[in-house]
């Protein structure tokens, strides 16, 4: 007996594997995908032991819109420091030198009493003057360089004690200088003697808010905004807050508005955190911006935030057709939880045999008879 044996013939393999009969060098099936290479389907799942040498290229398809894999949603750029400017290390405020009140009243009543004195010894004082104040007649006979001199003398004494006179107010300071330097900050309060040389700079040191009127700014999704924020701040530094920079006030509102530039604002309410995030990161740029300069701010926070009239219809019928969706998918949420339950309690009371149909017809009832009664279309 003969047996015969058979086997496969190298076409037959190939038709198997899904190649052409008869073709040495099976071609490759590829899938080609948006972030790898061109892949051999057949490497996968052959077992073979010499792979198919296949030229590889990178490969990029077209997707279709809403098919496939979705983009990863983009991180949120973080908001950069910018340098901060640079002052006069050696410009800090100091204290001046000042006298108690009581020491400019001395001086001056020094000065008018010489006066006085100088004007008996010169025999020009009246007699009736004289003899009001208890003094003797006098003797002199005119004025001489001695007079003028004490005239001169007296005339400084009692000009510097009374022109240096100051009152501090609380919550006020004086800038000092002389000759364009820097002689100090006084801050005290009451009646105080400050030298008439030095001309003064007076500053308010209060605690201070600003409402600025509407700013340009964004919200997180890039819609155009008009902001209105109040800003709490006083000056720390007198000496960089005056002669430091030209305008403090100025470049106070500047930092506001350049810091609403960067920082996305999001109306009251939202879910990345409302006005009060967007005022925390206000906050601590201007702050950062205003201290080499001498000023202190304590809040920077939105109190009216609006959208651009460009935007604004836009943004309003977003927000009803938001909200209406929002209702009607609690009130089928509502309706189809009233139906399930009525049904449910139906059968499994037994008050009603329901088949297939009968369930369908009662569920298309109930849910017609729950929306009419809502007042809501079918």
């Amino acid at each position: 007996m003969s047996t015969t044996t058979s086997h496969t013939p190298p076409e037959s393999e190939g038709q198997s594997d899904g190649t052409a009969p008869g073709a040495g060098v099976r071609p490759a099936r590829l899938i080609q995908n948006e972030a790898t290479t061109e892949i051999p389907v057949h490497l996968l799942f052959r077992d073979g032991p010499d792979p198919v040498r296949v030229p590889l290229a990178p490969a990029l398809v077209g997707r279709r819109q809403d098919t496939g894999e979705r983009p990863r949603p983009g991180r949120p750029v973080p908001v950069r420091r910018r340098p901060l400017p640079e002052t006069d290390p050696e410009l800090a405020e100091r204290p001046a030198r000042v006298l108690p009140g009581a020491a400019g009243l001395l001086a001056g009543a020094c000065g008018l009493t010489g006066a006085l004195i100088t004007t008996w010894w010169s025999g020009l004082l009246p007699p009736p003057a004289g003899r009001a104040l208890g003094l003797p007649a006098g003797t002199g006979s005119g004025l001489g360089l001695a007079h003028w001199a004490a005239y001169a003398g007296s005339g400084l004494l009692g000009a510097a004690g009374f022109g240096g006179l100051a009152r501090g107010r609380a919550g006020r300071a004086w800038v000092l200088g002389l000759f364009g330097r820097y002689r100090g900050t006084v801050r005290r309060t009451g009646l105080l003697w400050v030298n008439p040389l030095l001309p003064r700079r007076r500053v308010d040191v209060r605690l201070r808010h600003w409402r600025s009127e509407a700013m340009p700014a964004v919200d997180p999704d890039g819609m155009a905004l008009r902001v209105v924020v109040l800003v709490v701040w006083r000056v720390r530094d007198t000496a960089r807050a005056l002669l430091g920079i030209d305008d403090h006030e100025t470049y106070l509102s500047e930092c506001v508005e350049a810091a609403l530039a960067r920082v996305p604002v999001e109306p009251a309410g939202g879910a990345r955190g409302g006005t009060t995030a967007a005022g925390d990161a206000l906050t601590r740029l201007v702050a950062e911006e205003t201290a080499p300069v001498g000023v202190e701010v304590f809040s920077v926070q939105p109190v009216r935030v609006d959208y651009a009239p460009e935007v604004a219809a836009a943004v309003h019928r977003r927000r009803i057709a938001a909200l209406d969706a929002r209702q009607r998918a609690s009130l089928l949420g509502s309706v189809v939880d009233s139906v399930e339950d009525t049904v449910t309690r139906l059968t499994t009371r037994g008050l009603v045999d329901l088949d297939d149909y009968d369930r369908k017809v009662l569920v298309r009832d109930l849910t017609v008879a729950f929306c009419s009664g809502r007042g809501e279309p079918v």
